[in-house]
Parts: C-alpha cells; sequence; structure tokens
C-alpha cells in the first residue's frame, strides 16, 4: 500500500505540469551519452512517447558527432576541429549527409516507432525534406566572436559548416498533427549546397521559430555550474553573460547557453540544459517540483 501510495503521489505531482503544457511544443536537442547507451536510448524513445500521448507536441533535433567521425575513419578521411566545430569539405559532407540524414536519423525513428502504439510514430527529416531548413556558410568570425576565442579567421576555411538563415514551419506544423518530427541538422542554400550545422543551433532556430513552449538541451553533464561547482537549478537570461565574462562557464557550454538564449530570444519560454546520462531526464525534470538540470527563463 505504501508503494502505490508513492506511485500515486508521484502522478499527482505531475498533474499541474501535464495540465499546463497540452497542447504546447517542445523542442529537444538529443545528443551525447543519452544517444549511446542501449538504456538510456529507451527511456529516451519512452519519454519522447509519454509527452506525445499526453497532448505535447514534441520535436527533436539530433546531433551525430561520433558516428560520423568513426565513418570518416573507416572511409580514411580526417576528423579535424577547430572551436568545436568539425572542418567540413565537400567529401566530409557527403559522409555528414549519409551518416546525419540516413543512418543516425533513421535509426532515432526506428527507436521510438519500436515502442510506439498505433497512433503515433516519429518521421525523420533533414533541412532539405520541404525546404525545412535555409542555410548559409557560417560567418566564422561572428562565431569565435561570440563564444571568445580568438581564431586567426582570414586564414580559415571550414567548409561546409553553416548556420541557419530560415526555419520553415509549415511542413512542421503539418506534420506534428500526426507524427513526431525526427530532425538532422543539415542546411541547403539557394544554389542547393548542403551544410553541416551545430545541432544545438538547429534546435534554438527551430524552437524560435515554433514559438515552442521549451526548448531542451540533452548533454553529458549535470547542466550549468556556479564558481563551487554545484548544479544552478534556475537562472534568468540575463545572467549568463555575466557567467561567461567571469569565466563560470566556459569552453564547450558556451555554444549551449547561447544557444538557449538565441531561443529565448525568439520566443520560446523557457530553455532547459539537462543530463541526458540520467534515465528519463526529460520527464524529471518538466513533471517534477525539483527538476534534474537548469532552466534558463525570461
Amino acid at each position: 500500500m505504501e508503494k502505490a501510495m508513492e506511485k500515486a503521489s508521484i502522478l499527482m505531482e505531475a498533474l499541474p505540469f501535464i495540465t499546463k503544457f497540452r497542447g504546447k511544443t517542445f523542442v529537444i536537442k538529443y545528443g551525447g551519452n543519452a544517444m549511446a547507451k542501449a538504456d538510456l536510448k529507451t527511456a529516451f524513445a519512452q519519454d519522447i512517447l509519454m509527452l506525445k500521448y499526453i497532448g505535447i507536441n514534441p520535436v527533436i533535433v539530433h546531433g551525430g558527432g561520433p558516428q560520423i567521425g568513426e565513418y570518416l575513419k573507416k572511409m580514411g578521411l580526417e576528423s579535424k576541429f577547430i572551436g568545436g566545430l568539425r572542418v567540413t569539405p565537400k567529401e566530409t559532407m557527403d559522409v555528414v549527409e549519409m551518416v546525419l540524414g540516413g543512418l543516425v536519423n533513421k535509426n532515432i525513428v526506428m527507436l521510438i516507432n519500436k515502442y510506439a502504439g498505433s497512433h503515433t510514430r516519429a518521421i525523420g527529416l533533414t533541412g532539405k525534406d520541404g525546404g525545412l531548413i535555409r542555410a548559409r556558410k557560417l560567418d566564422i568570425g561572428q562565431y569565435f566572436k561570440e563564444i571568445g576565442e580568438f581564431i586567426p579567421t582570414e586564414l580559415l576555411d571550414l567548409g561546409h559548416v553553416g548556420e541557419v538563415e530560415y526555419i520553415d514551419t509549415e511542413i512542421l506544423k503539418n506534420i506534428m498533427n500526426l507524427y513526431i518530427p525526427v530532425i538532422a541538422p543539415i542546411g541547403f542554400d539557394s544554389e542547393g549546397n548542403a551544410y553541416n550545422i551545430n545541432a544545438d543551433f538547429v534546435a534554438a532556430a527551430v524552437a524560435g521559430a515554433l514559438k515552442a513552449e521549451k526548448a531542451i538541451f540533452l548533454t553529458d553533464i549535470e547542466g550549468i555550474k556556479d564558481k563551487n561547482k554545484n548544479t544552478i537549478s534556475s537562472i534568468k537570461k540575463e545572467d549568463i553573460q555575466k557567467l561567461i565574462e567571469d569565466g563560470t562557464i566556459t569552453g564547450g557550454m558556451i555554444p549551449k547557453v547561447k544557444a538557449c538564449i538565441k531561443a529565448l530570444n525568439e520566443g520560446v519560454k523557457k530553455a532547459h540544459i539537462l543530463d541526458g546520462r540520467i534515465l528519463h531526464s526529460v520527464l524529471l525534470e518538466i513533471f517534477t517540483n525539483e527538476g534534474v538540470g537548469t532552466e534558463i527563463y525570461q
């Protein structure tokens, strides 16, 4: 009886959140260990289906860096990174498109569909499908300025590394009525050139274009840390820059918090950075009072 009462209490704690978020859109960036370990992959698929079943519209944007690196190695091609970005010449872009838009994307779709009922299915997309993601070559000078790194950009060409220019939401709005969109971060320009885009920034752009309730970023750390290495559970958007300037937020976390700020600036209500190594971290963050990561709010 005690265990039953505990389960009932958990359900009752979730009820106000279910009521509040029903009919809303959540954009979830899926990557890191959550994509690599079998139990975490299963938990993620179940979390996404739970959101859909209770009336929330989940949209997934995924990464796939390790998988790309693995296939480049098999093909005798070098993986080179500058400022956290993969140098992507034409031959590498072909592999990126094949791995992200094909292998990784379809594996995620099949994982979700494996646990789905007859009325819910995932469907895979790249930026080329329906003209979803219009892109341009990344302004590397601006990018490195924003993340606080000095790179001699006049000597640098990252190849087919892009940034989002425009998200055409019409295709997503039509699909979301019946399916769960799973988006590979590949865009294209007016001449048909494909671009490899940071998945965090694609997730932010998609969330902003859809005016999503939440943008959720799964990572391999607990969230944003303070000076004493304690996880910050909630923080104002305006306070993020201070933590960057005083060196509290550094390295690979900077582009991620910048993506959160971009999403908030474009109309998203809240952004969340979660530890994807925790089973059911998405549900725990959204449907419990404590949460398990960092939320960033206006």
